[in-house]
């Protein structure tokens, strides 16, 4: 049975990870989150151990597309060190958003298993500019694959990954759908 490729979900959910806030700057982060998901965000802040500031968890239920808006408005602090997440739903792939200062935002595309998915065209276009440049180029496709999969990104917030494993509360927040 083949679906209509109109039917795409309605509804689907994330996380927001806020690895690494200064304590001022956290009620800004709260009001942001409850803007971006018409709901109260009330986080429960911890201390970061990896470098001092403080950092919250927050699960999240809302239409396709909110990891995008709340990491939209989470870059507007440049001091921020933040994750957002978006499960895939039907008809639309999941994402990963990450911001770190100096880095800037990074966005991947997901698989079901969380994987950063690379498409074809994509890959093809790194392929094409390989050949086209040469070998005497300043094109590293190495390098490009690493950018795209967001591995800079992922080296410099591993360290405050682990702080969020290790008890930080989960806060539930919810957008009503349709």
């Amino acid at each position: 049975m083949v679906r209509a490729s109109s039917q795409f979900a309605d509804a689907t959910a994330g996380v927001v990870y806020i690895h690494s806030s200064p304590a001022a700057l956290c009620p800004h982060v709260e009001w942001a989150l409850t803007s971006a998901l018409d709901a109260p965000a009330k986080l429960r802040w911890t201390a970061q151990p990896a470098d001092g500031n403080l950092r919250a968890t927050s699960d999240w239920i809302g239409p396709v597309g909110t990891a995008s808006r709340i990491a939209s408005t989470l870059r507007s602090w440049p001091v921020l060190r933040f994750e957002v997440t978006e499960d895939p739903s039907d008809g639309v792939d999941g994402e990963r958003y990450s911001f770190v200062p100096g880095l800037g935002l990074w966005h991947g595309s997901t698989s079901a298993n969380g994987d950063i998915t690379l498409g074809e065209m994509r890959l093809r276009a790194m392929l094409q500019a390989t050949r086209e440049r040469g070998k005497h180029s300043a094109f590293d496709l190495a390098a490009e694959i690493e950018h795209a999969l967001g591995t800079a990104w992922d080296e410099d917030l591993e360290m405050y990954r682990y702080g969020t494993e290790s008890g930080a509360e989960v806060t539930w927040l919810r957008r009503d759908v349709g």
